[in-house]
This record gives structure tokens, sequence and C-alpha cells, in this order.
């Protein structure tokens, strides 16, 4: 099994590899960590002799997560050493200014030879792993290298729990490589059970998202909040983690916002800096105001949009909203994180598709702390909340 899937996983990067080079060369994705993705150990690494505790978080979200947790294993075994891996960009940019550049590096592409060499340098003897990453090359080798593996804030999302049940035969295999998992909720055990994982190997430890402190204010949240006090902007709405086709739904929801409240200001904050450019291009030919965060100069802004074309700061500038849109959840991409907002005390709206964080949501929804909309009645419910002081 684990050779035909090595195979498959070789011939789909050999397919694809037009792709990954546009990708790679044009994008910039990819690029970083190029080396270590496919096993070739940074020296640093190489000479900092074992690394008892590898922690892995995928991006941005999962990285969050497991501060709290990484923090907790540093204070309980301070003489155990400890590395954290990343898969995206901004995750290991958010992981290196949290734990340390030298203690962080990117995830191995899930090929044996890349794992193993990743083992063999680091040889830890216990690895975390956020939320469900199921790679079996992976797993397995962590296994065969007697580390004890942990799934942590472990969750099967509606669209993957159809497939793992289809392929629950192959599935079992691979979850006995994984020594505990530790669930979000009683619904994700089950779930996890059924898939066919050991019984007596799961717990339901709740939700790591919830241990998260609100986020120190950064400097550009006090420039935009005494840029938009001078100008006298209100009301300011923050609609974060945007994903492709929910910022033309967005938009015209706040041309309906601004003929009501004409200093409105919207700060939009895209999910992934590749799309930075392509929704600038989006904003230009709408017409709209709007200015870029990153050519911004201080002055007094209202009446239109500041596009976030930065990573790290939409936690600390939710504290600026009056009303927020957390995106991923007008598309089917499964919704993200209502807690950075929740933090703050502001209204927070999303799209029906929130299955990814499906407890959360409904946990809010019954305490009325969050408002799902479908597209056509975003701009009726934000309307809405704004003229409602209560």
């Amino acid at each position: 099994m684990y050779f035909l899937y090595s195979m498959a996983l070789g011939l789909v990067l050999l397919l694809g590899s037009p792709y990954w080079l546009f990708q790679i060369l044009w994008q910039g994705k990819y690029r970083k960590g190029l080396s270590q993705r496919f096993g070739l150990i940074p020296r640093s690494f190489r000479e900092r002799g074992r690394s008892e505790i590898w922690v892995h978080a995928v991006s941005v979200g999962e990285v969050l997560a497991v501060t709290k947790l990484i923090e907790a294993l540093r204070k309980d075994f301070p003489d155990r050493s400890l590395v954290v891996s990343t898969t995206t960009d901004t995750g290991q940019t958010l992981a290196a200014g949290r734990f340390g550049q030298d203690q962080v590096f990117y995830f191995p592409l899930d090929f044996k030879f890349s794992t193993e060499r990743w083992f063999a340098a680091l040889r830890p003897g216990l690895v975390v792993i956020a939320e469900t990453e199921l790679w079996p090359n992976f797993l397995r080798v962590a296994h065969r290298s007697g580390a004890a593996v942990v799934i942590v804030n472990a969750r099967v999302s509606d669209r993957s729990y159809t497939g793992y049940r289809k392929a629950k035969w192959l599935l079992m295999r691979i979850l006995e490589n994984v020594t505990v998992f530790l669930a979000q909720s009683a619904e994700d055990a089950a779930r996890l059970i059924e898939i066919g994982a050991a019984r007596d190997r799961v717990r339901v430890a709740g939700n790591l998202k919830y241990d998260v402190s609100l986020p120190p204010t950064l400097p550009i949240t006090e420039r935009l909040r005494n840029a938009s006090e001078a100008a006298r902007a209100w009301p300011v709405v923050v609609c974060g983690s945007t994903v492709e086709g929910e910022e033309t739904l967005l938009m015209n929801a706040f041309e309906k916002i601004l003929a009501a409240f004409p200093s409105t200001l919207m700060l939009l904050a895209p999910r992934h800096p590749e799309r930075f450019s392509s929704v600038a291009r989006l904003l230009a030919q709408s017409g709209m105001r709007f200015w870029k965060r990153s050519q911004w100069d201080g002055s007094p802004i209202h009446g239109g949009i500041l596009l976030i074309d930065s990573i790290g700061e939409l936690a600390s500038l939710y504290g600026l909203a009056d009303l927020a849109f957390v995106g991923g959840s007008l598309v089917k991409r499964g919704g993200h994180n209502i807690l950075e907002p929740a933090q703050h005390g502001v209204p927070i709206v999303v799209g029906p598709h929130t299955e990814n964080f499906r407890q959360m949501v409904a946990q809010f929804a019954r305490h009325d702390a969050v408002c799902v909309v479908r597209g056509n009645d975003l701009s009726a419910t934000m309307l809405e909340l704004l003229r409602n002081d209560e």
C-alpha cells in the first residue's frame, strides 16, 4: 500500500510539475523552504542534536491554536528541545516570530526519503500534529522511529468524513501509527472511530482554538484608529480571511452600507497573500475609493476600502471593528476562526459554509453571538446590525 501511495504521489508531482513551476517562478509560492520539503536539512538543524518534541502546525490557524500548548510543553519540560514545522509561508512567518527562527522549519513532502531524513536528524520522542493531518508515510516513519504520535485538536470535517468512510479499510492501517487522538468534540471522536481509529486511542479534549489570549495591539492598529477618528470614519467594518468569490459580494454589500453611512471604512484582508494583487485589481476595476495598507501613509481615511495586503495583523485589527465578517464562509471553503473578532466583543457575520468550525459557530449562534447569512442577505444583515445600538 505504501509503495503504491508513494508512486501515485510521485506521479502527481511529475504531472503537476508545470503548475508547480509556474507557482514557484511566477507566483512566488512554495519557493521558500523548497529544499527542506525535499528532506535537505539545514546545518543549524543537523548540528543542534536531538529535538525531543516535534510539533507540526500547517498554517496560521494551527500555529495560533498550538501556541498555548507549546508554552505549556516548554514550561513542563524545560529540559526538552522542541521544534515546530509548518506547511505554508504565512504559518512559517508567524511560527518563527512566536517560537524563534532557529526552532522552525518547513514540513517535508510525504515521501519516505524526505521524511526519514528529518526523523534521522531530529530523533524526536514525541510528535504532536495539530488538527487531522493524515500523511501515510510520515505517520509510518514516525511510528517506526519509536516516537509517540499525538494528534491534537483532531477533527473530521463533513467533506472529509464522506471520503474517509469509503477508504476505511486503508485508513485503519494508517491510523494504527497514531498513539492517541485528542478530538475537539464528541462528534469528532465518533467520526474518528468510525473511519478506523481504535476506540481506546481516542479522547475528547476540546478545541485548542479557545485557548487563546487577546492579541497585542499592534502599531498599525493605533495608526488606523487615529486616522479613522481624525476622519470621523464610522462604521469600521473588518472583513477578514476572505477567499476568491467573496470580495465581489462584500464590495456589493459595501456599496449599500456606504449609501447609508457615507463615512464607512472597510478593512478588507484576503486570506492568502498571493491574492493581494488580484484583489487590488478587482478594487481598481470597481471604481471604488481604496488604499493599500502597504502604501498607506497614515493620513485620515474614510468612505472607502483599505486593502490589508499584509500578514499577522488581522487579529489586532479586529479591535477597530464596529462589525466583522469572517471569510471562507460565503463560498464552500468551510469558514475560518470567529474567535479573533469575538475576543474584541465585535458583532460577527459569517456565510452558511462554516463546516470547519461547526461546533463553535453553533454554540455562538445559540447565544445570538453570530449572524449566519447567505450572500443575498449580507448587506441587509450588516445594515440591520449597524443600525441597532443594542
